[in-house]
């Protein structure tokens, strides 16, 4: 403590540009100043007990001295952001016609969380993390990078992996209790979004994946998604962002991902990294956008990293981090102005850093100035320029080492009044359980599985890359194929030339098919985004691209087998010619298959292509072109190699379609049947049915490979089933580290 209390004393006398704490009012005029309220009082549940959706207007009031809980009607213009020059910024009209939403209160009480081997120096990435969030405020937790702030709101969404184990309470509306489906909305850092459907089309498949009821019902809650996130500029337009379509801006982007949580109009919101990939206007945007939200009665907690004066004046709490460590909860608001008298917020996170000895400067960032304080990158940039000075002569105005910093920052909070005031305000919302939170219903699986596959199909028709490029290049390598081939006739020379027809064919078409191959990327992220939230699962996703997948695969085969067909010239019957159709689209499905299976292994584009390349390389060598399957070593080349590689069953239906019942004349008096003649180059069976048997086998295969694809995501992807148990057998003990 004498260090701490000597490197604190000589931070004080080295910051010359800061006042003392007790008569320093802040004179820069980007503080958000709040606008006075009425009379506050404590919380109480009963004051709407129903806590109905329609036309509520939310009103929690504040409790325990400064800790500030208001949320207030929508008003025409937001709280100024400053007093002088900059000017105040302006809620549009229309907002105040928003839907009110039922919110909630949520706390978490000594929330730890242990990742093994995630740190280098402790597996606990969050310690014994106290705070809460209220209706109609916005709640943000902040700190440098790598200071467990996503996984600290995973934790109380209870959205954590398999891998992380959680100790501590979370408490919602004072119960300790699973959030149930619809009464939340959870937006990832990175959204993916179809940018082959506009944004109103993109809400409305999200709700009619999500909500069960009418059409009409649902149409309404996509328009007020849209009114609430202020995208009604944008609602006929496309998302963009493949192709040629340059598409929405980030911000834009951003908004639509969590309209897309919105529709369910959650009572409560999580959001990681709102303001991520957006420059300074657009998050100003974005979060004048969440304020006017959370005005409506929303709960919303997001992570942020750093913030502009303007953007930090919106938030109504901060929930500091840094190394895992808690250094401060309570009010961002650093004052509050009513008419000309100032009167300090002593709850205030910029009073709680003056105290600890580190006041913010003048005309610098509260923002900046606290990341900078406990950000232990900043003692390498200091140890680089240590020589360095300024016009001021130092270079750095904390000239406190960070580990100190924080340490001091954190002692100091443990003992103040802003943490007695944030444990009376936890006892007071959880000594008594409010109205519980249900759910909203769910969308069946039947009506999932159709309005997936109809989307599904709406994208392939979209996108020319996916579908039309491809059934281009599918036509143009069967007529470069079929012209090499061409004129073979049926004479007995012509069988091993027409064997080398059909193994190409078969083999380069199925290589082909690797190109579809990012957008089967792009479909298992849009999964991984849609199923923590429950909007789909990995049946119905299944299901669903399956049955969207079949008329564009269909016609891909039919079209390229038709110009391979009669320019190599096989037999004139239409049985035949419907078989070979068949077979390439069992092949095409098969492969279709597989692609999925290594995309949702990798769900990386560079591996998922390498490794399926080389997959068909293999398949290829171990078909029985190259060397009759009965000659090839038994290990590994015939079993497994062999056995399990498409092209074998789809080169063996196809010869015996074409030569099993023929025959070919050898002099003038001998004949030979068309298998015979196909020994030399490759095994067939003679029996009319074996090519029956060869396409039950694709079938098996297609199966097969689904059956991979629903394991892999139901086990690999949807990695917080195990979490959710844990969750809900765990979360009554308290930290025991």
């Amino acid at each position: 403590m004498e260090e701490i209390q000597s490197q604190s004393d000589n931070y004080r006398s080295s910051s010359s540009s800061a006042s003392s704490p007790a008569t320093r009012v802040p004179s820069s005029n980007f503080y958000y100043l709040r606008k006075p309220g009425s009379l506050r009082n404590p919380i109480s549940f009963e004051d709407s007990p129903e806590w109905e959706e329609s036309e509520i207007d939310v009103q929690v009031e504040e409790v325990v001295d400064s800790i500030n809980v208001a949320t207030t009607s929508v008003s025409p213009a937001l709280s100024k952001l400053n007093s002088g020059s900059l000017p105040s910024i302006q809620i549009p009209e229309t907002s105040a016609i928003v839907r009110k939403i039922a919110g909630a209160s949520v706390v978490w009480r000594d929330l730890t969380v242990t990742i093994k081997g995630k740190r280098v120096y402790s597996d606990k990435v969050v310690k014994s993390s106290n705070g809460y969030a209220l209706p109609g405020t916005l709640t943000v937790i902040m700190g440098p990078a790598k200071s467990g702030k996503s996984t600290l709101l995973r934790a109380i969404a209870g959205k954590l992996h398999g891998s992380a184990k959680m100790y501590g309470e979370v408490f919602v509306n004072g119960a300790k209790t699973l959030f149930p489906y619809g009464s939340y909305g959870y937006v990832e850092r990175e959204s993916t979004l179809i940018g082959s459907l506009t944004v109103r089309e993109m809400l409305y498949y999200s709700a009619l994946l999500q909500l069960p009821g009418f059409f009409s019902r649902k149409k309404s809650l996509v328009e007020d998604a849209i009114l609430a996130m202020s995208l009604g500029d944008y609602a006929n337009k496309l998302i963009g962002g493949h192709c040629y379509l340059k598409g929405l801006a980030s911000g834009e982007r951003r908004r639509v991902s969590i309209a897309r949580e919105l529709v369910m109009r959650p009572h409560i919101l999580f959001i990681d990294e709102p303001l991520y990939h957006l420059d300074s206007v657009s998050a100003l945007l974005m979060m004048v956008t969440l304020k006017r939200l959370a005005s409506s009665g929303c709960t919303l907690i997001f992570t942020m990293y750093q913030s502009s004066t303007e953007v930090f004046g919106l938030f109504d709490r901060i929930c500091l981090l840094s190394n895992g460590n808690t250094l401060f909860f309570g009010e961002t608001l650093a004052c509050l102005q009513v008419a000309d008298t100032v009167i300090h917020d002593c709850a205030s996170i910029v009073q709680h850093f003056s105290n600890a000895g580190f006041p913010c400067p003048i005309m610098q960032s509260p923002s900046d100035h606290f990341l900078r304080a406990i950000n232990t990158d900043f003692d390498r940039i200091i140890a680089m320029c240590k020589n360095w000075q300024d016009d001021n002569g130092d270079f750095s105005s904390v000239n406190m080492d960070t580990a100190v910093a924080i340490r001091t920052l954190e002692s100091t909070y443990k003992s103040s009044s802003d943490a007695t005031a944030v444990e009376s305000m936890m006892f007071r919302l959880t000594e008594k359980e409010g109205p519980s939170l249900k759910s909203k219903g769910k969308a069946s699986i039947a009506t999932k599985v159709a309005i997936l596959t109809w989307r599904s199909l709406l994208i392939m028709s979209r996108e020319w890359k996916y579908f039309w490029l491809r059934l281009v290049i599918y036509m143009l390598l069967s007529l470069s194929i079929g012209t090499t081939f061409s004129n073979l006739g049926h004479s007995l020379s012509s069988v091993v030339v027409r064997v080398a027809a059909i193994f190409v064919f078969v083999s380069f078409t199925s290589l082909l098919s690797i190109a579809g191959l990012p957008a089967h990327v792009k479909e298992i992220k849009i999964y991984k985004q849609e199923e923590p939230n429950q909007h789909v699962g990995a049946l119905v996703f299944l299901l669903g691209n399956f049955l969207s997948s079949i008329p564009f695969l269909f016609l891909i085969s039919i079209t390229s087998s038709l110009i391979f067909y009669f320019l190599v010239g096989l037999r004139d019957e239409f049985s035949l010619l419907m078989y070979f159709v068949l077979n390439i689209f069992m092949c095409l499905l098969v492969n279709e298959g597989l692609m999925l299976v290594v995309a949702s292994a990798w769900q990386e584009i560079f591996w998922s292509t390498l490794t399926l390349v080389f997959i068909h390389v293999i398949m290829m060598l171990a078909a029985g072109y190259f060397r009759i399957r009965d000659a090839l070593p038994k290990p590994v080349w015939t079993y497994p190699f062999s056995c399990v590689a498409f092209h074998t069953y789809s080169i063996q239906g196809l010869l015996e379609n074409e030569y099993v019942g023929t025959s070919f004349a050898v002099g003038q008096v001998r004949t030979i049947s068309g298998v015979q003649a196909l020994q030399s180059a490759y095994d067939i069976s003679s029996t009319y049915k074996a090519k029956w048997d060869n396409l039950l086998v694709l079938f098996i295969m297609v199966v097969a490979y689904r059956v991979i694809l629903f394991i892999l995501l139901y086990f690999g992807i949807n990695k917080n089933i195990a979490f959710r148990q844990f969750y809900g057998c765990n979360r009554d003990t308290t930290t025991a580290r």
